[in-house]
C-alpha cells in the first residue's frame, strides 16, 4: 500500500491525479438553470449527490462558478435531469464551453421540456427529472481558510418527473434505465444490474430507502 500526500504524489507512479479515480461512481448532476435575464444553460457536473431525505436536499459542487451554477444561484432554482447510456453523447456534447447565451439544448440535438413549478426547462428525453429551490451557497474553503474558488449550490427538491414506462413494482427500475455515473479521468459506467440487501433491523432508515 502506497501512501502519499495529494500534492506531492510520484507523477510517474500516478501520472494522473487519483482523486477521482477513487471517489467512484459519482452520479452525474445534468443541471440545467435560467438566469433572472432568461439566458438558460445545461452542462453536466461531476460532483452530484443526494444530501438527505427529509426534506429532499440535492448539491452539486461547481470547481468555478460556470454559468449552470452562476444561473441556479442568480434565479434561486435548477432542475436536475437523469443522463442515461442511450443520453450519454448528447450529455456529453453538453459539457462543451459555449458562448453565455448559446443554447447548449440546441447545440446537443436535446428538446427541452417545462418545469412545473420553476422557470427552467429539463431535458425532455431523460427518464427522472427534479425541481429544485436553492436552499445554501456553500464557498468552498481549504485547510487554511483560503477559498478554493469552488462553491456548492444546495436544492431542495419541489418536484419531480419520473417516466412510468420504468416503474416495476412500484420501484423505478434502474437496471433497465441504464444511468450512468463518472468515473475518474475520461471514464463513465453504467448501471445494468442492481441488487437487494437487506439492513440490519438497527442500521436506521431501512423502509422505503
Amino acid at each position: 500500500m502506497i501512501f502519499f500526500e495529494p500534492e506531492s504524489r510520484d507523477k510517474k507512479l500516478f501520472p494522473w491525479d487519483p482523486f477521482k479515480g477513487v471517489v467512484v461512481p459519482r452520479p452525474i448532476g445534468w443541471i440545467s438553470s435560467m438566469n433572472k435575464a432568461g439566458q438558460v444553460n445545461l452542462a453536466p457536473y461531476s460532483f452530484f449527490n443526494g444530501v438527505q431525505s427529509h426534506p429532499r436536499i440535492v448539491s452539486f459542487c461547481s470547481e468555478s462558478e460556470k454559468d449552470a451554477a452562476a444561473f441556479a444561484i442568480d434565479a434561486g432554482e435548477f432542475a436536475w435531469s437523469m443522463a442515461t447510456w442511450d443520453l450519454r453523447d448528447k450529455m456529453n456534447a453538453t459539457s462543451e464551453g459555449l458562448p453565455r447565451g448559446r443554447s447548449e439544448f440546441e447545440f446537443a440535438g436535446l428538446a427541452t421540456a417545462p418545469c412545473r413549478l420553476i422557470k427552467a426547462p429539463r431535458v425532455a428525453d431523460s427518464p427522472a427529472a427534479m425541481e429544485c429551490k436553492v436552499t445554501q451557497v456553500l464557498r468552498v474553503k481549504d485547510v487554511e481558510g483560503r477559498e478554493t474558488g469552488g462553491v456548492v449550490v444546495f436544492g431542495q427538491v419541489v418536484g419531480m418527473h419520473i417516466d412510468e414506462r420504468f416503474m416495476k413494482n412500484g420501484r423505478f427500475d434502474l437496471a433497465a434505465v441504464r444511468p450512468i455515473a463518472r468515473c475518474g479521468y475520461d471514464e463513465y459506467t453504467v448501471v445494468r444490474e442492481v441488487f437487494a440487501m437487506t439492513r440490519p433491523a438497527s442500521g436506521g432508515n431501512a423502509a422505503g430507502g
